[in-house]
């Protein structure tokens, strides 16, 4: 029987995603027992994901690591013993010190997975420490959008959902964004997506699939996939030839307008059709109805950033909103305020927090591949884990991979598998469970789940400020901030780490706010006075101070200063062979509700809802080729194969197949865990990169499908 009395709830914030989601932790004790959603949340109004929802299984699984591990045989021998927190640290100092005293700091690289709490120290370390070489998936995710948006208008323009203004948007455009299945993105809420998409005039979706949003569209423009550029440039024709630009904003406050008349006059939808698989009119009517619809938002994703030409995509959507009138008003794409009183601690907002002043010039200058794309943020990760194989320019001799599993989730994995097996000296993984990447580590660290976390959260939100609480301590995990303080310390890195730990840090965050950090977690929320039209009174955060059209620092950088479109591999790699033997077009990187990239394939109550790796085909498709909905496929590209099950959806094209991503399977026999079976990128070439960015063709190669034998 429950004792009552021991019963209480919690309120914090979810981090089972990207975090956006304030929730109510309830437990019995000490023990946590459910998490639900915070029905007072202003930002998230009681949503809660299925993934925010098993944090407890999460928390309480019995496969975690719960203690720092050593390696006792040979890599990939899943041997191991348990050690201490000051051994594994010692160690660390030990190791890193002297590569760096023998060989210099750019002889140990630093490397994390998608952007969490660790993020706001991961980047501060490596500089601190004095490393350029620093690897992270930034380039084919989410910040080549953020980049554009600095060098266009100061700051990343965000789809006005939370009604902060008075005014709901009219009109919303979900380009390449899946969020309201995945459960959230770039500090977006999914649930609070839905509701705006309800209450909106019309909607527009630009996705290769029939997504939730597509399915009620008034638009959907079911694009062929890798083309968004095309489209994008052709709907900024139609409006400017139509005269449905806003004069008043063009005229006053932006910069190269008439260069892009000149630059999109060839751009026409008649041009754009036969790229895009869509018709002339169709583009016509949703640059119409975009453009006289306000005021309108456009809530963009991972659609746009994972191909060969996402950064000036990214340029061409911006340029969208910015000619419809769209930026910083109330119910378009806002810029948001951050909450006065609390320090900016993301590295998106504020570089200088990322310690880059202990970098110089000549380190930079060291990093592996530099400037091969001038808008790489951080290490292009294909050029860093070849340069660990074969040397060139150096070998880096230790890593540090920080909450990332790219054996899973990166591209090229074999390259990364001989790079950690063969290669690396020394190699520390800190994660939630042994994974096939953590297997070929020297040193495993058992990282904290948010659950074990006190933290102000202030990662992708920008425009609010949330409270974590600690709630939980299992075993002797610690979060990975923590243990980044510590080895700083030990290491002599006081000046980029002054405060005495992150406790402090923390305190030092939200103490101009006139709260302590006590009060702050108790308060829960904090969030910026908003204003809309900050342009009227202030301009933009660029060289001109006006939104640049024409990119006077992509020019500088040698980068086109109007985008350009380029043709999707899955075209210009399709020669009359290859086109014959590998006929449908590859759509990967697809996440869903159940799972966060590699993680919580482990969660029964998860995997029950997605117990296999699935791979989308056609109807028609499938007949054609002998498949029925659950067989067991080969998915194959010139470079590999891996075998998923076929799940029939008619909402795809008959030439296209979109296949899920990050599968690995940690029931498996260690220490492989079966990661080549269902590993989806392990089809994608180490070629057709992005000039600019040096992104992938995840969502845009080439590949052909038949039933397995047997």
């Amino acid at each position: 029987m429950v004792d009552s009395h021991n019963e209480r709830v919690v309120r914090t914030s979810c981090r089972g995603c990207h975090g956006v989601c304030q929730v109510l932790v309830h437990l019995d004790g000490d023990r946590v027992t459910t998490v639900t959603g915070d029905p007072d949340s202003p930002i998230s109004k009681g949503y809660i994901c299925p993934k925010g929802r098993a944090a407890p299984e999460l928390l309480y699984h019995p496969q975690r690591l719960l203690y720092p591990l050593r390696r006792k045989g040979e890599r990939w021998s899943d041997s191991w013993e348990r050690i201490s927190w000051d051994d594994a640290i010692n160690e660390m100092v030990d190791k890193f010190s002297r590569i760096r005293t023998e060989l210099g700091p750019e002889f140990v690289a630093v490397g994390q997975g998608t952007g969490r709490p660790y993020t706001e120290f991961t980047l501060r370390f490596a500089n601190a420490f004095g490393t350029p070489n620093f690897v992270s998936p930034g380039h084919l995710c989410y910040l080549p959008r953020v980049m554009a948006s600095g060098m266009t208008l100061g700051q990343l323009p965000v789809c006005d959902i939370y009604n902060m203004g008075g005014e709901d948007p009219k009109c919303i455009v979900v380009w390449g964004c899946n969020i309201t299945e995945s459960g959230s993105a770039d500090g977006m809420c999914g649930g609070m997506l839905l509701r705006a998409l309800r209450k909106a005039q019309t909607v527009i979706v630009v996705d290769p699939r029939r997504t939730g949003p597509a399915g009620a569209a008034d638009f959907w423009l079911q694009i062929r996939p890798g083309t968004d550029g095309a489209l994008a440039l052709a709907m900024i024709h139609s409006i400017i030839a139509e005269d449905l630009y806003d004069h008043d904003f063009v005229e006053n406050f932006t910069e190269g307008f008439d260069k892009l008349v000149d630059h999109v006059r060839h751009f026409t939808p008649d041009w754009a059709a036969p790229l895009t698989g869509l018709s002339a009119d169709a583009i016509r009517n949703v640059a119409r109805a975009y453009a006289t619809t306000s005021p309108a938002c456009l809530q963009w994703g991972n659609g746009v950033d994972m191909n060969r030409c996402n950064y000036q995509t990214g340029r061409a959507l911006l340029i969208l909103m910015a000619i419809t009138g769209n930026i910083d008003r109330p119910g378009g794409d806002a810029l948001w305020v951050y909450p006065s009183g609390v320090r900016k601690k993301s590295v998106l907002i504020n570089h200088d927090q990322a310690g880059e002043q202990f970098l110089s010039p000549g380190q930079k200058a060291k990093a592996i591949g530099a400037g091969r794309f001038p808008f790489c943020p951080g290490l292009h990760p294909p050029t860093f884990w070849q340069s660990v194989v074969s040397g060139e320019p150096y070998r880096v001799r230790g890593m540090w991979l920080i909450g990332t599993n790219p054996l899973a989730t990166g591209t090229h994995q074999m390259t990364v598998f001989d790079a950690l097996k063969n290669h690396l000296e020394f190699t520390v993984v800190s994660d939630l469970f042994l994974t096939p990447t953590a297997q070929l580590a020297d040193l495993v660290l058992p990282a904290a789940t948010w659950l074990e976390q006190e933290d102000v959260v202030s990662m992708h939100k920008i425009w609010c400020i949330l409270a974590r609480k600690k709630v939980a301590q299992i075993g002797e995990v610690r979060d990975d901030r923590d243990v980044i303080f510590d080895l700083a310390h030990r290491l002599g890195l006081q000046e980029a780490f002054p405060w005495k730990d992150r406790r402090e840090y923390n305190q030092w965050v939200v103490e101009e706010s006139g709260m302590t950090l006590g009060e702050f977690l108790d308060k829960g929320f904090t969030s910026g006075e908003m204003r809309y039209r900050k342009y009227l009174t202030d301009g933009f955060h660029t060289p001109s101070g006006k939104f640049e059209i024409f990119s006077s620092i992509a020019q500088h950088a040698g980068v086109e200063p109007l985008p350009v479109f380029r043709e999707p591999p899955s075209s210009f790699l399709r020669s009359q062979q290859l086109g014959e033997d590998y006929p449908l077009t590859l759509i990967g990187g697809h996440k869903n509700r159940f799972f966060f990239h590699s993680e919580l394939r482990s969660i029964d109550t998860l995997r029950q809802r997605n117990p296999d790796p699935l791979v989308e085909i056609n109807p028609e498709t499938a007949s054609a080729l002998g498949i029925n909905d659950g067989d067991w496929v080969r998915v194959e590209s010139p470079f590999a194969s891996v075998v998923m099950k076929a799940k029939l959806f008619d909402g795809i094209a008959s030439n296209v197949v979109n296949a899920q991503h990050g599968w690995w399977f940690p029931e498996a026999e260690p220490p492989g865990y079966r990661w080549t079976d269902s590993n989806i990128n392990l089809l994608f070439p180490d070629e057709g990169f992005d000039p600019d960015t040096g992104s992938e063709p995840i969502k845009c190669y080439i590949c052909r499908i038949r039933k397995c034998d047997g």
